[in-house]
């Protein structure tokens, strides 16, 4: 005796459900590994765009870009993670200072490669984060990767640079190491 048509494709129905129950099982576990003992969650850039998004491609400037003249504009492409808004992480980047002194920095942007916002056009605001220091923090290399540790926000904030979606409240600013696999 052959499966009828229904079985098969309730099998191949219940088989699918299978897979995207496991698959999203596996990515719950690996958000779960980025957080320390502490309860401070590491992220990379990746994590700050929505998983539908990371494969999305954005859309291209059609008009070739004037370094002659003021920072080109920014694509305001892509979402936020509002289910980031409230956690305790740690992120790397590079530093743009906003405001401070030259020992100390109170405000400022954390992107993710050297030269975002000054020489090139500013990331989409989902790669900008404006970081908040109330007491500011002591300013290392400008040249260097850091980790920036505070309460994350989404939350878009403008600045003369670009608009940032994110805002981290800052606790801490850590040295970088590169992440062990």
């Amino acid at each position: 005796m052959q499966p009828t048509h229904h079985v098969l494709r309730t099998a191949r129905f219940v088989l699918t459900l299978w897979v995207m129950i496991f698959l999203s099982s596996l990515q719950l576990v690996s958000a779960q590994e980025k957080v320390d003992a502490n309860g401070i969650m590491t992220l990379d850039w990746i994590d700050l765009i929505p998983p539908a998004e990371r494969n999305a491609i954005p859309p291209q400037r059609t008009t070739p870009i004037d370094h002659e003249k003021d920072t080109p504009p920014q694509n305001r492409y892509g979402g936020f993670r509002d289910d980031l808004d409230g956690q305790k992480v740690r992120m790397p980047g590079f530093v743009i200072p906003l405001e401070g002194d030259d020992k100390t920095v109170t405000e400022l942007l954390l992107v993710p490669y050297f030269g975002a916002c000054i020489h090139v056009p500013p990331p989409p605001p989902n790669q900008i984060v404006y970081v908040k220091f109330d007491k500011g923090a002591p300013l290392q290399g400008l040249w260097d990767v850091v980790y920036i540790v505070g309460t994350l926000r989404t939350q878009k904030v403008d600045s003369d640079l670009g608009q940032a979606g994110y805002l981290i409240e800052g606790v801490n600013v850590e040295t970088y190491s590169e992440p062990r696999s």
